[in-house]
């Protein structure tokens, strides 16, 4: 009885084809494949082994070659790119055998698929549960591949994705893309694109949901889609899997046994969840960030139709942080100045001050007949004029600090305006409006809180986390 060897050669490379296909080859009799492919196996041949093409999409042709070899009692090596049950030959032959009632032997023998030698070029990016979808639709109708793009995007699956254009299939990527975003995937989710992976030709970036270029991409890349929790770090697209936030103590990176790491696994969760909700995805970047901060302390939606922000002004702000040129952050109230992460205000050289119980002010707001949140502001403005200034309570404190800034006392490296009530409030954002030159983040209507402010401030203290979608690193 004659056998066949179902072989995967892997993506392309001599150093990622396994031991076991290469002793397979190396006892065959024939080698069977698409000749593109035999350059790679040639010297593992024996002598007098033949190599027989039966040409590019002859796959039925091939198994059938294969098959009457075997007959004749010869050991037949099918070879197959990557995996050789992954988008293979094995199922074919075992299908074809099956019908036909060969007595013939099939062994299958695993080899390095294209999607994993992608993932190792890129990092990391296939930690987690995934799946794998081909866009051409030559054996399977569209529909079904649109609802399997649809499912995959839908349950968080890392999705790798073959076949994703070619000369005659130039539409399906643009539609893939089109459906993860309806399915509330975030534009900023990472995509690994590998082309070549293994050959003289390979090329690797890797780009967003948002940012990737289909015509960049040919029949021979291979993408990797990362789920919600997927990052890029110097380079590297990596999806985590949990046992590092699991075993923060164990590692050593959390304090308080790794309550700081879970917390922010909880964050993150918390933050894609917001993010899929949203009723608009394309944000500037800045003001998503506020928005989901926004949203993540209230649990309130309406955030994303109240908050403003002017343009930049998240960025604005961190800047200056950034430059050092902003240390100080002025709160009206204490419980504002509380909800700053300390690990945050330390990381950055920050300071947060609210003056409501310096001695100095109860004196002020008697003798000028004015609140103590105003007095209090107007104690900030003298030592701090270019502060970073955020309410969460008192409108009164807002105005006063309006009026300091047209009167030239007070120049703030950015404002942000969330009181919170029903008298003055809802002036108070108004007055604040006008002062284009500084940066403004302004929680319109009735609504607000020191809680809000807070976040806010948070918002725009971690905002070089924002683009790697990395909430909750100072908890």
């Amino acid at each position: 009885m004659g056998k066949i060897i179902v072989a995967g050669i892997g993506p392309g490379s001599p150093q990622d084809i396994t031991p076991a296909v290469m002793e397979a080859v190396s006892r065959a009799d024939v080698v069977v494949g698409y000749k593109y492919y035999f350059r790679f196996i040639e010297k593992y041949l024996k002598e007098g082994a033949e190599c027989i093409d039966s040409g590019m999409k002859q796959e039925i042709q091939r198994a059938q070659e294969a098959l009457n070899l075997a007959a004749e009692g010869k050991t037949v090596c099918v070879i197959s790119s990557g995996d050789s049950g992954i988008y293979g030959m094995a199922p074919l032959l075992y299908q074809m055998c099956g019908a036909q009632k060969r007595d013939v032997e099939i062994e299958t023998l695993p080899g390095i698929s294209a999607f994993q030698k992608a993932a190792s070029l890129l990092g990391s990016p296939i930690g987690h549960d995934m799946c794998i979808i081909s866009l051409s639709d030559l054996m399977t109708p569209w529909n079904i591949i649109e609802k399997r793009i649809r499912a995959a995007a839908a349950s968080d699956f890392i999705t790798a994705v073959y076949n994703p254009k070619s000369n005659g299939r130039y539409w399906q990527l643009y539609r893939l893309v089109e459906i993860f975003l309806e399915e509330g995937r975030s534009p900023s989710t990472p995509i690994g694109c590998v082309r070549q992976a293994g050959r003289e030709e390979q090329k690797v970036w890797i780009t967003t949901l948002s940012g990737l270029n289909p015509e960049e991409v040919d029949m021979f890349t291979v993408l990797i889609i990362g789920n919600s929790q997927s990052y890029c770090r110097e380079g590297k697209m990596i999806t985590p899997r949990g046992y590092y936030t699991a075993h923060a103590e164990e590692l050593g990176e959390a304090p308080e046994k790794g309550k700081a790491k879970i917390g922010q696994a909880i964050m993150h969760e918390s933050f894609s969840t917001i993010e899929s909700e949203l009723q608009r995805k394309d944000y500037p970047l800045g003001h998503k960030w506020a928005l989901l901060h926004a949203i993540h302390t209230t649990a309130d939606f309406e955030m994303e139709k109240i908050l403003y922000t002017d343009e930049n002004a998240v960025e604005k702000i961190f800047q200056k942080i950034k430059e050092g040129s902003l240390k100080t952050i002025v709160t009206d109230v204490t419980m504002a100045a509380t909800g700053i992460r300390k690990g945050a205000l330390e990381r950055l050289g920050i300071e947060a001050k609210c003056y409501l119980m310096d001695p100095r002010v109860a004196q002020m707001a008697e003798s000028e007949n004015i609140t103590r949140t105003q007095a209090g502001i107007r104690l900030a403005a003298q030592e701090h004029p270019d502060a970073l200034f955020a309410f969460g309570n008192a409108p009164t404190a807002l105005m006063e600090l309006c009026s300091l800034i047209r009167q030239k006392k007070a120049h703030p490296a950015g404002i942000i305006a969330a009181p919170v009530g029903f008298v003055h409030v809802c002036e108070s954002k108004y007055m604040v409006m006008p002062f284009k030159v500084i940066p403004k983040i302004v929680v319109r209507g009735r609504k607000g809180g020191s809680n809000l402010a807070a976040t806010l401030c948070n918002a725009v203290l971690t905002f070089d986390d924002a683009k790697n979608f990395n909430p909750g690193r100072d908890l």
